[in-house]
């Protein structure tokens, strides 16, 4: 087998694969297959989280031993020497072909070849382009035949110049690989292209390049650092042959090229996916691990399903479904109820208070309007003072939400006072419209107290202020301008004698301070 050389000083940045002259059989070059098959994996992240909460995946992408969707193009060196390696690649053609599309059944291939400048037509030709028709294919090759040449060094320096420039028609979204197989180095410039031309035309193309180096009398196709300049910039491999393992070392370089993984994320607004590296490249066929995090925004919509897809490119193209990841987050609602309730200030009714009615609302961020549950509850008779709310309210996440209100009952509206004539207790007068003999009863009612202090006052004499007196009390009441107003005990069923300058003013005062209108309480003229 012939070594692979190198130009002095050049580092060798694509992989150089040697294929044993022994082999014999295709399977013991290929590399082995990923214990799974291609794919993402887990294809699909399902999670519950709490807004502002991240999820940590570790992510295996299983590359395929193949780039997906590869365009293939047998670039073949049909000079003299070349007439063994010819052979190997008619006889295994079909096996190269079904071994390729096994991993990737989209796979298209094109036959091209080239000589040496002297060589007219066959300089370059393509004698195939780019067909799923595998009969169209082996009558490609099975048209190569080898002849001419010249000096050492062939044309194809302006072959993948010419392959990149249009003489193959590459499908959109397609691996481009050039399989480049020959025994001697190129011509530097070829057919008026550079080795420098040719490597720009393969990298705008984005095409790799596999150099397939037979041995044989031309020293290879590495012989001056050429070949591993071309593979180097696409990005492909060199690989050692003899003749007869030709087909053997293109199915070895087409399983160990690199490829390089891309995630291609796409989310809803409030959920988003970074990984630990933008992109990273293995040899194909073997799994390439991504640490993955999820993160939910802080202020994403709660009680919401958001979603993330995720490819994972090969080589900048898409792997199909299987590269596809689907990220499904249900963001956990943790905002408890908005519970509305206010105070409220009612007026006592009775002695045991108001009935008050009150209003409270809840509204939930993801379940809406909720019916909140209050204690004490609205309808019930609250007593005198102030007295605490508490109502609650429960979403259908378990976030429990309260508010409180103060509900004062109070007393703010005064007694009614009355001053009623009476008989004198003797019995012997029925009083008239003026009450000639001055007996009264003295009363006062009130909503909220039962027991209202009565007072008399004297219109003549603001400084008078006799009392408190239960109401029902009777008095007999005289009026002595010149006198001291005084109260002095009564006789009988008359509780209390009261002398006042003028007339008598009867205010009843609650509980509460609440004052009544003044009843007055006129004293009857002297007799005449």
């Amino acid at each position: 087998m012939t070594a692979v050389v190198s130009q002095p000083g050049r580092r060798l940045l694509g992989r150089v694969v040697a294929v044993g002259a022994a082999t014999t059989a295709l399977a013991t070059v290929l590399a082995s297959p990923a214990a799974a098959a291609p794919g993402v994996d887990p294809a699909t992240v399902d999670r519950n989280a709490d807004p502002g909460a991240s999820i940590s995946v570790n992510k295996t992408v299983h590359t395929p031993a193949i780039p997906p969707n590869p365009d293939v193009v047998l670039l073949v060196d049909t000079t003299g020497s070349m007439s063994g390696a010819i052979a190997n690649v008619r006889t295994n053609l079909q096996q190269v072909i079904n071994e390729v599309r096994a991993a990737q059944p989209s796979a298209e291939f094109a036959v091209a070849s080239y000589r040496d400048e002297g060589d007219g037509a066959e300089l370059f030709r393509v004698r195939q382009d780019l067909t799923g028709d595998a009969t169209a294919l082996q009558t490609a090759v099975n048209g190569l035949v080898a002849g001419g040449g010249g000096d050492t060094p062939e044309a194809w320096v302006n072959a993948l110049y010419q392959v990149s420039k249009g003489a193959i028609s590459y499908r959109s979204g397609s691996s481009r690989i050039v399989v480049l197989v020959g025994d001697a180095p190129s011509h530097d410039p070829s057919a008026g292209h550079t080795l420098t031309d040719a490597v720009a035309a393969l990298q705008a193309d984005g095409a790799r390049t596999i150099a397939v180096d037979v041995t044989g009398g031309g020293g290879g196709l590495n012989a001056t650092g050429q070949a591993q300049t071309v593979v180097t910039a696409t990005g492909g491999q060199l690989v050692g042959s003899a003749p007869d393992t030709v087909t053997a070392a293109i199915l070895s370089g087409l399983h160990d090229l690199d490829v390089t993984v891309t995630p291609k994320v796409s989310c809803d607004p409030g959920l988003s996916a970074t990984f630990d590296a933008p992109s990273k490249t293995q040899r194909s066929g073997t799994d390439v691990n991504f640490t993955e995090t999820i993160n939910v925004a802080g202020d994403a919509k709660q009680g919401a399903t958001l979603h993330c897809t995720v490819e994972f490119l090969l080589n900048g193209l898409s792997g199909g479904p299987a590269f596809v990841e689907q990220i499904n987050v249900r963001v956990n609602d943790v905002t408890p109820p908005t519970v509305t309730v206010d105070d409220q200030t009612v007026e006592a009714t009775s002695p045991a208070g108001a009935v008050v009615n009150y209003p409270a609302t809840a509204v939930d961020n993801v379940d809406g309007p909720l019916t909140p549950s209050c204690t004490p509850p609205s309808g019930n008779t609250f007593p005198l003072g102030e007295t605490t709310v508490t109502c609650t309210a429960k979403d259908a996440a378990g976030n429990t939400g309260s508010d409180t209100a103060v509900m004062r009952v109070v007393d703010t509206t005064p007694p009614t006072a009355a001053c009623t004539p009476t008989n004198n207790p003797s019995g012997k007068n029925t009083p008239g419209s003026n009450n000639p003999d001055g007996f009264y009863q003295i009363s006062a009612t009130d909503l909220v107290d039962t027991a209202v202090d009565i007072f008399i006052r004297d219109t003549a004499d603001s400084s008078v202020n006799f009392g408190p007196f239960p109401s029902g009390t009777k008095i007999k009441l005289v009026q002595a301008p010149g006198a001291q107003p005084s109260v002095k005990d009564g006789a009988g069923d008359i509780n209390y004698k009261v002398t006042l300058r003028g007339d008598a003013l009867i205010v009843g005062i609650d509980n509460f301070k609440n004052a009544s209108t003044p009843a007055k309480c006129l004293v009857a003229p002297p007799p005449k």
